[in-house]
């Protein structure tokens, strides 16, 4: 006799279509496996996943490639604001977004993205920030919080020595080109759905034509801060979500500033 599939057992829980279908190869608890899955999810709903140009920095963020099956272009470190300014410049038709860590991107990075955001790229970043250098042995990044020990500050980061850690969603905020900006967090369930639509935000601004979009998650890395999955979540909740708050730092469609950046656009 066949068996009857009960009605609260019908999968609803789905691979999204742009996301490619491989195990993650990321550190058990890493928190990039579900920026991949919200950035497939958007790009689903936006049904714009054919027409996408993806472009990643040096870091774990590099790999975005592995995941997500659209175009991509592997930028010098710190350099995809750059390479993804010179595609969506070369090919304005295309829907461009960058990918990266807080290492790459507000470090050697740093020139590039406030140019970018204050030049008013048509591109969208996607800011991974997890407070440390993942793939290169766990150093001192910049957004690494005060009395934080990585590699290259053992004994905590020193306000007198390295000084406070670099909060990027509010300086790019504040540049003329951006349209959008946000820090949202993947420590949660609640915070992650919020995450998402902070995601579409960000996106949807490059594709009416407004402006820069940059949304930032704070994520955990267990592997370099020695922590487990459930204590990474844990360490975002309570040392790093008071400092890098969550929420919108700009919205150009919502303060009714999106029509000029148009009209001064190319």
């Amino acid at each position: 006799m066949a068996e009857t599939k009960n009605a609260a057992e019908e999968l609803v829980f789905t691979r999204p279509a742009s996301m490619i279908d491989r195990p993650t190869h990321y550190c058990p608890g890493c928190h990039h496996g579900i920026a991949h899955r919200l950035v497939a999810e958007v790009l689903d709903e936006m049904g714009v996943i054919e027409n996408t140009i993806a472009v990643a920095s040096i870091g774990c963020s590099v790999f975005l490639y592995n995941y997500i099956d659209a175009d991509s272009v592997e930028a010098p470190h710190g350099r995809a604001p750059a390479v993804a300014t010179g595609v969506k410049r070369s090919r304005p038709d295309k829907f461009v977004f960058t990918y990266q860590g807080d290492g790459d991107l507000a470090s050697i990075g740093m020139a590039e993205i406030i140019h970018a955001a204050n030049r008013g790229e048509r591109i969208s970043v996607v800011f991974i920030n997890n407070t440390v250098y993942g793939m290169t042995g766990g150093q001192m990044a910049p957004t690494t919080l005060l009395g934080q020990k990585t590699t290259t500050s053992p004994r905590g980061r020193c306000l007198e020595r390295e000084g406070s850690p670099i909060r990027m969603t509010e300086i790019i905020a504040h540049l003329g080109g951006t349209a959008f900006a946000a820090r949202g967090s993947l420590d949660s369930v609640k915070n992650i759905r919020q995450a998402r639509k902070y995601i579409r935000q960000a996106f949807d601004v490059q594709q009416k034509g407004y402006g820069f979009g940059f949304v930032e998650l704070l994520s955990g890395c267990p592997t370099n801060l020695r922590l487990s999955a459930i204590a990474c979540n844990k360490r975002i909740a309570d040392e790093m979500i008071p400092y890098f708050p969550l929420g919108v730092y700009r919205d150009a469609v919502a303060d009714g500033t999106c029509g000029s950046m148009v009209a001064g656009g190319e």
